[in-house]
């Protein structure tokens, strides 16, 4: 819509709608081909401006002193080899790095001189990362970078769409923008030639700030978009068309809002309702569950346990059920009477990452410290640009763990090796037997339990082996059994199964851990590609459970948990920072504000109406003076009767 109102309005013309796409031949930058970013060489990992050629300053590999090349640039008679790097004229840095092929005389040879960025450019950028091994695959990692494009600045689009402006706005200026800005810009347009696509521009605009979008902007990428901003942007696609009878499908669309986001959230569920759609909402917040028709609740427990109809029917019949989820329905968690005392403070100065404001702030060490705030308001670059990184820091969070279809949890955790062990020692064998990936494996299937089928033009296919029938060992190896279970039947139990059948040893301590996170419903042969977000973090948290005095940095552990997990959550928490642990979560859920030693509060909007500390102290501190979103809607959770 935004390139159909340029076609229209930009001066000077540049030509219909697909002139402003860098997805098309006449609208994408020549020089990066629509993409906004550049390959290209890292000068800083390419040599060091404090040293001389002859000190050894070039650090890519291969060039070092007294190399072959290194003598051919030397000996140049471009610049002194003598003189540090930083201390160039503009012309022998300019000879140093991009000088083109030419001919030098060396002694009585003539010799071919390059420059040092365009001969590592051929040698890196010309070929296939992957076949790059050793020093000069870790120099690529390093030195090889995505730039930005020199030719259109990374807005992607060509000379004649970036001058084309209105109102001396450029399309590209436009899609940088906060959208709560672009709002405001378009609603001062007045063209009838173009009033419908304007009025259209303007809802859809609209509707992404009042779902709590607006600090985003039209050019960032979906990449780079939580799960909850992806669902939400879809859902305004969605409450933009004139469809009706639709039925939607919505999986947890508060994960990662505050409270303040999720009452627009619950505004928009009920207009699309309303439009005459159909709604289904995975969800385990209250506020969303509060404003259904019709509540399903689904149990009594997780994994095996679960999986049965506990209830269907209206909010007050739930509430009267009986059920897990009616009993905790009204559950309030309390703010702390007494608060830890900080061990000392972990100071971050001059936050400036992002729509920071030079932040200052010192976070409490050994306690529990909640950081909040809407969202977009500043607080994963705080911590993740900020903390994150710190010796001694432990990232629990819920991007995908490295692996291949063969890992699980047993596997992650090194939970396998005990029950390895314990096979071994209990049938008198060697426990490379009871891997799936050594000497026990299916030969036909390979220990996968699955044979993948590659049908060329179409998806390719997944079905059971039917040599092990999916369990992926041997029959000689499923013979050997412990306690009367093969090793099979054991990766099929869930992990409060496995806790009742290895009691002892290594094996009981990860069980535990496992538990202790929320995890007992869980496979311990499940695939760790079939996880949710929630679960990935969790078990990262439980593989570095046994440190002390570590600092855990948690984002949104209480994704996907039920209000009954959460009380389990806190418990867990509270036990990290008894054992002499700093945990510091970035989180919503006003339980685990309520139940915080510290809280950090950042807004106090999203994008550029954020990024400053706007409250630190305790909650009661908060609920009693605070004046920020976080305080009006913490305040109403704890004294909601």
């Amino acid at each position: 819509m935004l390139r159909l109102v340029f076609s229209r309005l930009g001066v000077p013309h540049a030509g219909p709608a697909y002139a402003f796409s860098f997805n098309t031949p006449q609208g994408m930058c020549p020089a990066c081909e629509g993409l906004g970013k550049i390959t290209d060489i890292d000068v800083d990992e390419l040599v060091d401006r404090e040293l001389s050629l002859n000190e050894g300053a070039i650090k890519a590999p291969g060039f070092g002193v007294d190399t072959w090349y290194w003598q051919v640039m030397a000996n140049s008679g471009f610049y002194d080899p003598a003189v540090k790097l930083k201390d160039f004229t503009a012309q022998q840095w300019e000879d140093l790095l991009h000088r083109p092929t030419t001919k030098v005389k060396v002694g009585s040879s003539n010799l071919t001189y390059e420059g040092l960025a365009v001969r590592v450019r051929k040698q890196y950028l010309g070929k296939d990362r992957e076949s790059l091994k050793g020093q000069a695959r870790a120099f690529a990692d390093r030195a090889v970078k995505l730039l930005p494009c020199h030719e259109c600045g990374g807005s992607r689009i060509n000379e004649a769409a970036r001058s084309s402006k209105i109102d001396g706005l450029s399309i590209a200026d436009c899609s940088v923008m906060q959208i709560s800005d672009l709002a405001s810009f378009v609603r001062k347009l007045d063209a009838p030639e173009v009033a419908p696509v304007l009025a259209n521009l303007r809802a859809t605009l609209d509707s992404l700030v009042e779902i709590g979008l607006g600090y985003l902007s039209l050019d960032r990428e979906s990449a780079t978009l939580s799960g909850g901003e992806s669902q939400r942007v879809k859902m305004v696609r969605h409450l933009t068309s004139s469809l009706t009878d639709v039925t939607y499908v919505f999986d947890e669309p508060t994960a990662g809002l505050h409270p303040h986001d999720i009452r627009r959230m619950n505004d928009l569920l009920l207009q699309l309702r309303d439009k005459g759609n159909t709604v289904l909402v995975v969800e385990h917040k209250p506020e969303t569950i509060e404003i259904a028709d019709h509540v399903v609740d689904l149990g009594p427990g997780a994994g095996t346990a679960g999986g049965r109809l506990c209830y269907a029917g209206d909010l007050d019949g739930l509430r009267a059920s009986g059920t897990l989820t009616g009993r905790y329905l009204d559950h309030r968690v309390r703010l702390r009477e007494t608060f830890r005392r900080p061990s000392g403070h972990l100071p971050v100065r001059g936050a400036s990452m992002h729509n920071l404001r030079g932040v200052d702030v010192d976070i409490p060490l050994g306690v529990l410290t909640v950081v909040t705030g809407v969202a977009g308001s500043g607080k994963s670059s705080l911590i993740h640009g900020y903390v994150s990184g710190r010796e001694g820091v432990v990232v629990a969070d819920q991007s995908p763990i490295r692996g291949s279809r063969r890992s699980n949890p047993a596997t992650y955790t090194g939970l396998l090796d005990p029950i390895r062990a314990a096979f071994a020692k209990a049938n008198g064998v060697k426990p490379a037997l009871f891997s799936a990936n050594s000497e026990g494996a299916c030969p036909a299937c390979k220990g996968i339990g699955l044979i993948y089928t590659d049908l060329a033009m179409m998806a390719g296919v997944a079905t059971v082996c039917e040599e092990c029938e999916g369990r992926r060992f041997t029959s000689e190896v499923l013979a050997y059994t412990l306690r009367g279970r093969n090793i099979s039947q054991v990766l099929e139990m869930p992990v409060a199964e496995a806790a009742g059948f290895f009691t002892t040893g290594p094996a009981k301590v990860i069980l535990d851990r496992l538990a202790a996170v929320g995890l007992g419903y869980l496979g311990l042969g499940q695939p760790l590609t079939t996880l949710s977000g929630g679960e990935r973090q969790r078990l990262k948290l439980a593989v570095n459970m046994a440190r002390s005095g570590t600092v855990y940095v948690l984002d949104e552990p209480t994704t996907g948990l039920h209000l009954a997990d959460v009380d389990h959550l806190l418990g867990l928490l509270d036990r990290l920072v008894d054992d002499g642990n700093t945990v510091i979560v970035i989180e919503h859920h006003q339980a685990v504000m309520a139940h915080a030693d510290w809280i950090i509060d950042l807004g106090p909007g999203a994008g550029h109406d954020g990024g400053r500390v706007v409250f630190t102290g305790t909650p009661a501190e908060l609920v009693g003076a605070g004046d920020s979103l976080t305080a009006v809607h913490l305040r109403d959770y704890v004294n909601r009767p």
